[in-house]
């Protein structure tokens, strides 16, 4: 007898079923080790990032996240549920970290004009500046670990598996070009 991996749907009607199939997965499947791997990996390269990060007396990995997707928004700014959906916290965590940032000088709340209940967390020339600072270390870190670890046509498939798994990612680049310039904006 083999043991695998019911769903829960297959036991109680009051949970959704699965998305796709299979919908049995033995325990021994060769394709739990990948995803082991995976989840291992993501933890390794996060824990790095963020030791170089704090070797450095820069700020946490989650702070340059929520910096970073800041610096990328129109005008420096976005609500905080366009925040939420774009960094790798909780919405607790986040309203948190944001609350601390924001006594920190790093981000202030702005009202939204079109919302009266609405606020944006704004990116302020502090938060800019502890970015830029902070992105030397963490994109050397990120070279280390990834870029100088895969080829240029490993890194390529790399993109498009991910984009496989997460289609709401960028499209993978066509011809791979480089981005020129300074990668965090004035």
């Amino acid at each position: 007898m083999s043991a695998s991996i019911d769903s829960a749907s297959d036991t109680d009607p009051s949970v959704p079923p699965l998305l796709t199939a299979p919908r049995r997965i033995r325990y021994d499947d060769w394709r739990l080790q990948v995803w082991r791997s995976f989840l291992r990996t993501h933890a390794h390269l996060m824990r790095r990032l963020e030791q170089d990060l704090q070797a450095h007396h820069k700020i946490a990995i989650a702070t340059y996240d929520v910096l970073v997707q800041l610096s990328e928004a129109p005008d420096f700014r976005l609500r905080m549920s366009e925040l939420a959906d774009a960094v790798l916290l909780s919405r607790s965590g986040l309203t948190r970290l944001v609350d601390r940032l924001q006594r920190e000088g790093l981000v202030e709340r702005q009202p939204d004009p079109g919302d009266a209940r609405g606020l944006y967390t704004v990116l302020t020339p502090k938060g800019l500046a502890a970015l830029r600072e902070a992105a030397i270390v963490h994109l050397a870190g990120v070279s280390e670990l990834v870029f100088d670890q895969l080829t240029e046509d490993e890194l390529r498939i790399l993109e498009q598996l991910m984009h496989k798994i997460d289609p709401s990612l960028p499209a993978p680049s066509v011809d791979g070009a480089e981005l020129a310039g300074d990668p965090l904006p004035e």
